[in-house]
């Protein structure tokens, strides 16, 4: 069965909403399939992980810009 990765909706997504432009989503993925480099700046999916379809970023967004597909 496969599993559901996260997706960001870019249109959605406005870091500098976040507090102190820190993704929450981010700071939630304790696999490190979702990657902010720098506060303020998008997140980023990170393709060489392995996908564990868990949907913690896509529930910690307060913007709702991150969808499992």
């Amino acid at each position: 069965m496969l599993k559901k990765a996260a997706m960001v909706d870019y249109q959605k997504c406005h870091p500098e909403k976040c507090d102190h432009g820190v993704c929450l989503a981010a700071l939630e993925c304790e696999y490190g399939n979702l990657v902010q480099e720098d506060p303020y700046e998008a997140p980023e999916i990170n393709p060489a992980k392995w996908w564990h379809g868990c949907a913690k970023c896509a529930q910690a967004c307060p913007l709702k810009a991150i969808r499992m597909l």
